[in-house]
């Protein structure tokens, strides 16, 4: 049962994580070609760390914690899984902050209806620290 130790954290994290799409109507999934743009550079580049790391001698998976797939150049699915993952997760809980705080993340087209407007008062990221109007912090 131990070669699905590292499947399991995976699942973890996207059950950890994967929650917020629905709940906070993050809006990630539907937006693929930004989430593909976020996640693919990274994860092609640690791939190719890894497989560098692999061949080199200074990487390796113990054979008993993965399900045994092994992809050309000896990394297994799941490490390669890991750079996909990892960031969708990171993704998914920048965009449920940004969806709960109303923070613009610049890219919504004019009349979006997730789009922050300013007059309202709301404030844009970065001036958590300002305090409110009595002087104090919020």
């Amino acid at each position: 049962m131990s070669h699905w130790t590292y499947a399991a954290v995976l699942a973890f994290i996207l059950v950890g994580s994967g929650w917020l799409e629905v709940a906070l109507r993050t809006r990630l999934l539907p937006r693929w070609r930004r989430w593909l743009l976020s996640v693919l550079p990274a994860a092609v580049v640690f791939i190719v760390w890894d497989l560098y790391a692999i061949a080199a001698g200074h990487w390796s998976f113990d054979r008993a914690s993965v399900l045994g797939v092994v992809l050309p150049g000896g990394i297994p699915l799941e490490e390669v899984l890991f750079f996909v993952v990892v960031p969708t997760a990171g993704l998914l809980t920048f965009e449920a902050v940004r969806s709960v705080r109303g923070w613009p993340a610049g890219d919504e087209p004019v009349g979006d209806e997730g789009a922050v407007d300013q007059r309202a008062g709301d404030e844009p990221p970065g001036d958590e620290g300002a305090g409110d109007e009595r002087g104090g912090p919020r």
